[in-house]
């Protein structure tokens, strides 16, 4: 018999409830493991797909559901991890995860799913789809603090026409209780984190596989060198570890964080302080915008925005112009960086967002457009 709804069924303890709760709502449902990342003697690392895929074999065998399983790593490489690394290359701080999403979870799967014979397909994400006034929404999840919206944002109609998400009105607790309640082989597994499909690693390291370390000088705001850094690519704004100067205490002796990265003249650039204001900005450009709604809400709008995973959403004002937004800031906003996701909200409505290209802190790069 057909599955209603495919499951992305990844190993970890989140699809396996999202599966569980369909089940017990009478759905007839299936489970497809995507095979996403593959190591050879390049990328060899510490990605542990071989241990999720026994995972979803015994959870899927627990609930008494079929498994398909299938490899997308072709696809993985081609429309995310090459885009990832040509970030990285212009010395961007990339979003693989928003990527991935859109490109993998929500298409390749999707397609997958429906030539399997499903209408729907399921994850295991904390956020919630409702239909208003003949439109689909994308909105958070009732746990706020478990809420992954931001890296659904650029998925449209179509893509949550097709979704469902049963953990959107539960908190991460509640998750692993009905898993222990049920017997599921994996409750208490440790949640994955690191880079979609790719898993936890030494970053520095595994990107040093495709993109080789170029050391350069670490420079103040003033031009002074104040150390050594690998290669600039390897750093984002706002960090503070790595950065091999944590013995020098110039002025009032606070840490050194990134404010800025000069990628032609391979040097980065070093200020003291968490909220210097060499990390502070208003304003950011952001392009390549996506609309949950398939278009702007208007070209000009305030709303409430997030600049990075996990930031409460500040107030703002956004400016529309083709494929292009402006996006001012009530209030500061810390470490805006290239290549990160600006992500529009209204309340718990999410309405899209773009990628960060520019902000007018001092090195964002305002001045150059």
């Amino acid at each position: 018999m057909t599955a209603e709804v495919i499951v992305g069924i990844s190993g970890g303890v989140d699809s396996a409830v999202a599966a569980l709760l369909l089940q017990r709502e009478g759905v007839s449902i299936a489970g497809l493991f995507m095979q996403n990342w593959e190591e050879d003697a390049r990328n060899a690392s510490g990605c542990r797909a071989d241990e999720d895929r026994r995972d979803a074999v015994a959870v899927c065998a627990r609930l008494g559901i079929r498994l398909h399983l299938r490899n997308f790593a072709t696809e993985y490489w081609d429309q995310v991890f090459e885009h990832f690394l040509a970030e990285y290359r212009r010395g961007r701080t990339p979003n693989p995860d928003v990527l991935c999403n859109r490109e993998i979870k929500f298409k390749t799967f999707l397609a997958e799913a429906r030539a399997l014979g499903a209408a729907q397909i399921a994850t295991g994400h904390y956020a919630r789809i409702a239909r208003v006034d003949g439109r689909w929404r994308l909105l958070r999840a009732c746990d706020h603090a478990k809420d992954q919206s931001y890296f659904l944002h650029a998925l449209g109609q179509d893509a949550l026409a097709a979704t469902r998400f049963p953990l959107g009105e539960l908190t991460k607790p509640q998750v692993r209780e009905l898993a222990r309640a049920a017997g599921l082989p994996n409750h208490d597994k440790k949640d994955s984190t690191g880079i979609c499909f790719i898993g936890e690693r030494d970053f520095r390291s595994f990107l040093a596989r495709y993109i080789p370390a170029q050391p350069g000088p670490i420079r103040a705001p003033d031009g002074g060198e104040i150390g050594t850094h690998d290669g600039v690519f390897y750093y984002t704004l706002g960090q503070r570890g790595g950065l091999g100067i944590g013995g020098r205490r110039d002025g009032d002796g606070a840490p050194w964080y990134v404010v800025g990265k000069d990628v032609t003249a391979n040097v980065l650039y070093a200020a003291q302080g968490n909220a210097n204001h060499w990390l502070q900005s208003r304003r950011l450009a952001a392009g390549a915008l996506s609309w949950v709604d398939g278009a702007a809400p208007a070209a000009a709008f305030s709303c409430s925005a997030m600049t990075r995973y996990r930031q409460a959403p500040q107030p703002c004002r956004v400016e529309v112009d083709g494929d292009t937004a402006i996006v001012s800031f009530a209030a500061p906003q810390r470490a805006v960086a290239p290549g990160q996701s600006v992500v529009f909200y209204d309340g718990d409505t999410c309405l899209g967002g773009g990628v960060i290209d520019r902000s007018d802190a001092p090195f964002g790069g305002w001045s150059q457009s």
